[in-house]
């Protein structure tokens, strides 16, 4: 494992999580946990393995992921997220997939935050994302200007 270091050539960091509502928390249905995830949860709050295994996280699909609870904002969100801070709860003990997000200068969320706080000219709206995932199908387009990645899924019924 390298040693990661900083230097003027990092790249700049284009959000701030603390004007963000948690999209990363609240937004998405699960978060993935690993073994050394749920070592890290026991040792932070002073349980064994199996405890933090039941109290904090759930199967899902297969998957063992961090349990979610109601939020004020969003339908639910991490159970470890702050809802008056908005904060990590859990912050020096949070998976691998929280500390490796966005994992680039830029934050999707918190442009999408900030472009409609500037349309609404309101800096406290919160607009509502939703992430959904489909199965889709890719297909490559060719014509005489090159080819194309089509993706193509079917309507949900409602």
């Amino acid at each position: 494992m390298g040693i990661k270091k900083v230097t003027d050539e990092q790249p700049r960091v284009y959000f701030d999580c603390s004007k963000c509502p948690a999209y990363c928390c609240s937004i998405y249905e699960r978060v993935v946990v690993t073994k050394r995830d749920i070592n890290r949860l026991a040792k932070y709050f002073g349980v064994n393995v199996e405890t933090a295994t039941r109290r904090y996280t759930k199967l899902y699909n297969d998957e063992r992921v961090l349990r979610r609870k109601q939020d004020v904002i969003f339908e639910e969100a991490c159970q470890f997220l702050n809802p008056e801070t908005r904060g990590c709860g859990i912050y020096h003990a949070r998976p691998a997939v929280c500390r490796e997000y966005p994992d680039r200068s830029r934050c999707a969320y918190y442009d999408v935050l900030q472009f409609e706080r500037r349309q609404q000219d309101d800096p406290n709206v919160i607009p509502l994302v939703q992430i959904t995932f489909r199965e889709v199908k890719k297909t490559v387009v060719s014509n005489g200007n090159g080819s194309e990645q089509i993706y193509e899924w079917k309507q949900e019924k409602q």
